[in-house]
């Protein structure tokens, strides 16, 4: 994301220069769109650009009319919309892209909840991605990375985060951002960005190091505006004022308990790619708006069915930073509700077969046998089991176990393999 980002900024800046002295780059074509898609365009929107790369993911076949009009493509901001168009064909195209459709109608939902005034804008993609992300790009389109939507307890903690990002948007910050860059770079600047975000080369001057740093995240002032105007959404919805707070101190204290150093001392905690710096002040700032504040609601349990039935791929893509403390903070707070406690208990009994620390062992064979007593529990608890077993002898309770795992995932990638260990422990003929 962080060059994606620097590349589309660089490539905006040096096509709204150019577009002084040349013929101006093409507009990103309905035609080249839809070859790119195996959907084809829809007529809810007013341009072909942003009709053509409609996401269909269960989102309104009719909605609002976009609020502001596509700009032209020789200005700055034009520029802008010509870089965003394209990167969202390639979420769109993404391998990551989560399609469930009663998922994306959810999040649409909840953004134009919060942002009624722009929801014809708002096309929205979830990102089967592992970390605490979420972004909206100048032409309308937005990003929900699945790490986010893992952290976020409440659909209230959603709605401050798309509220936030939406201000971005309302706001125009991104223009701003590529403004500020442009006025502090010149053309050698500019092409020496290009180059780094396209991972061409390392831009040595610590001129350009500067710019580059102002293309990979917004402003302090951005951020605390951003906050505090979407908590006026968000609290304006009917959602309790204390989310954005909640949220912000929950992602304080996950990265305090990181495994890795630099994590815990870095103080743009909130945010792998530095796009989002989050400080104490801007916890304080919502903190102490919402002190006086009372009411709202937080549909905890309606957020947590529509992220249910995704918990067990995105725990398992989370461990894979292999970030153990911050995914141990994590399953803290999935569990504190009392839901969803056989996901919970099996992940507690991967963190530790895979760290393999002292004591880590027996720990992890403990999560599993609690895991199994849940209803919810994945059917790797019982293979987890089974091969502990093996491991210390006990051959009819492995098979057992296997066997019952087989029985709970018929489709297990390794059926064959199991089946042949169960062969091997003597209860194959």
């Amino acid at each position: 994301m962080r060059v994606l980002a620097a590349s589309l900024l660089a490539l905006a800046i040096a096509t709204s220069a150019a577009a002084q002295e040349v013929t101006p780059a093409p507009e990103v074509s309905q035609e080249a769109v839809a070859q790119a898609s195996d959907v084809a365009p829809q007529s809810i929107a007013t341009t072909p650009e942003v009709a053509a790369i409609e996401p269909q993911l269960a989102q309104p076949t009719v909605r609002p009319p976009p609020s502001r009009a596509r700009p032209a493509i020789d200005s700055d901001e034009g520029g802008l919309w010509g870089m965003s168009d394209r990167a969202e064909i390639e979420a769109r195209n993404s391998g990551q892209l989560e399609r469930d459709p009663a998922l994306n109608a959810y999040l649409y939902e909840v953004a134009c909840r919060v942002a009624d005034d722009v929801c014809g804008d708002i096309r929205l993609y979830v990102m089967n991605r592992p970390y605490f992300n979420a972004s909206m790009a100048p032409n309308g389109y937005m990003e929900v990375w699945s790490g986010l939507l893992l952290r976020a307890e409440d659909e209230a903690q959603l709605a401050f985060v798309l509220g936030h990002e939406i201000e971005h948007y309302r706001q125009q910050h991104s223009l701003a951002m590529m403004r500020t860059v442009r006025a502090r770079a010149g053309a050698a600047a500019v092409f020496s960005i290009i180059a780094a975000g396209a991972g061409v080369g390392i831009v040595g001057d610590i001129v350009y190091l500067g710019t580059l740093a102002s293309v990979f995240g917004f402003s302090r002032e951005n951020e605390s505006e951003a906050d505090q105007i979407g908590y006026d959404h968000a609290v304006a919805a009917g959602y309790d004022p204390h989310a954005g707070h909640t949220l912000w101190s929950n992602l304080v204290a996950e990265t305090q308990v990181s495994d890795n150093p630099d994590t815990r001392r870095r103080e743009t905690r909130a945010s792998i790619f530095r796009t989002h710096p989050l400080s104490a002040d801007r916890v304080e700032a919502l903190e102490e708006r919402a002190a006086n504040a009372s009411g709202g609601e937080t549909n905890r349990e309606r957020y947590r069915a529509a992220i249910r039935p995704f918990l067990d791929p995105w725990l398992r893509a989370d461990l894979r930073r292999r970030d153990y403390g911050q995914t141990a903070a994590l399953l803290d707070r999935l569990a504190a509700h009392g839901e969803d406690l056989g996901v919970v208990e099996y992940y507690r009994g991967e963190i530790n077969r895979l760290r393999r620390g002292d004591g880590d062992r027996e720990r992890a064979f403990q999560h599993y046998t609690t895991a199994i007593t849940y209803p919810d529990a994945p059917a790797a608890a019982w293979r987890e089991l089974g091969d502990f077993a093996a491991r210390d002898g006990r051959n009819a309770e492995a098979v057992t176990l296997l066997t019952t795992y087989l029985e709970r995932a018929p489709d297990a990638g390794d059926r064959a393999f199991v089946e042949a260990r169960i062969g091997q422990l003597g209860g194959g003929q």
